[in-house]
């Protein structure tokens, strides 16, 4: 069995208050195609959406980044074609808030993917250095398989992209694929 956790593709992470920019406008039609196959084959699919509340002093990303993904925000919507790849396929998706980099911080993910036999798990999203990187960490130290979809992951900071993607394969054994 294998799911995919689609990690933080929200119009603030897109194009918004914390963007990826370019790199992740030209991930997007990749991470909807990518979401409709898994949801078509039946595999457990898991949007991973960050959520932060205004003006929270105690959040420790309130000290490094400007407000993002605020609860009820406009930022906080799927970016693009996912935002209607979620809404036909509402009932086969597991939407999961998530307050810190990581998708199995504070959540009921490693719950979830036990409960259904979950060993492999394919990653995407943004970004790749940050939330995408310490949910493959996780999911490395909890004993899961990781895919990495090359083309379909993107971060702000090109060098920490490039940087991350050697860490996937060579520190976490992580697949690293592609269709390019």
């Amino acid at each position: 069995m294998k799911a995919l956790i689609v990690i933080d593709f929200t119009n603030d992470f897109i194009d918004g208050s914390l963007p990826v920019g370019q790199p992740g406008i030209e991930i997007a039609p990749r991470v909807s195609q990518l979401t409709e196959q898994f949801v078509k084959s039946g595999d457990f699919v898991v949007m991973a959406v960050d959520l932060h509340e205004a003006n929270d002093p105690y959040h420790p990303e309130s000290k490094l980044f400007p407000p993002h993904n605020l609860r009820g925000s406009r930022g906080r919507e799927l970016y693009g074609e996912l935002h209607n790849v979620y809404e036909a396929n509402q009932k086969d998706i597991y939407w999961m808030d998530k307050t810190r980099y990581s998708a199995f911080s504070g959540t009921d993910l490693e719950l979830k993917l036990r409960e259904r036999g979950i060993a492999e798990l394919h990653l995407i999203g943004v970004c790749t250095d940050i939330c995408v990187l310490h949910t493959a960490v996780d999911a490395y130290n909890k004993g899961f398989e990781i895919i990495i979809h090359e083309d379909a992951v993107a971060s702000f900071n090109a060098d920490g992209h490039v940087w991350a993607l050697g860490h996937f394969r060579g520190s976490l054994g992580a697949k690293v694929v592609t269709v390019k």
